[in-house]
């Protein structure tokens, strides 16, 4: 005979349900795009504050599954981030796809992980790829010290820890299952 605490588990199996492939596969693509946008509705001012959303997102799934995200990624990504950064055209493209090749390098090198590397890892990347932004703003004719970015610097360092739980709360929706209708 069945007992009632085995058919309790066995109605908790789910069946017609499953992860969204579109969403899967899509979601990811979405949290950075929207991330690039965002730092725009907040806040807008003389010098760089809000930290660079649509990277540390990008940077954050890289991280979180690292063959998630194809390689070339960083292109297309970076392409809609320059369009709403304000950078020069082709910065983000070029530091994004940068930042991909050396996640892949590192991972092949360094197969085991854990929050204390990651997060190295991480403000090294993101203070690499603001100082360079930078750099190539003032190329492109801008004037701003160094001493400008500062800020910006360190409210995106302390800021990727919460930036990866959200990136990890958004990938549990990614895999959250939906009724199959056939």
């Amino acid at each position: 005979m069945f007992q009632r605490g085995a058919s309790r588990s066995s109605s908790r199996q789910r069946i017609n349900h499953a992860p969204s492939r579109m969403l899967a596969r899509g979601f990811p693509w979405l949290t950075v795009m929207l991330g690039s946008v965002v730092p725009g509705w907040f806040l807008i001012a003389s010098a760089p504050v809000m930290p660079p959303i649509g990277f540390l997102v990008y940077l954050g799934w890289r991280q979180l599954r690292p063959g998630l995200l194809p390689i070339w990624a960083g292109l297309p990504l970076g392409m809609f981030d320059d369009l709403f950064s304000g950078q020069p055209f082709g910065c983000a493209v070029l530091l994004w796809s940068v930042t991909a090749i050396v996640l892949e390098i590192v991972e092949l090198r360094l197969p085991w992980r854990n929050f204390v590397t990651e997060w190295l890892m991480a403000m090294g990347l993101i203070v690499a790829y603001i100082v360079v932004c930078l750099a190539l703003a003032n190329i492109a004719g801008a004037a701003s010290p160094l001493r400008v970015i500062v800020p910006q610097v360190v409210i995106s360092v302390l800021s990727y820890p919460l930036v990866g739980r959200v990136v990890a709360l958004f990938d549990r929706i990614r895999l959250a299952p939906i009724v199959l209708l056939r």
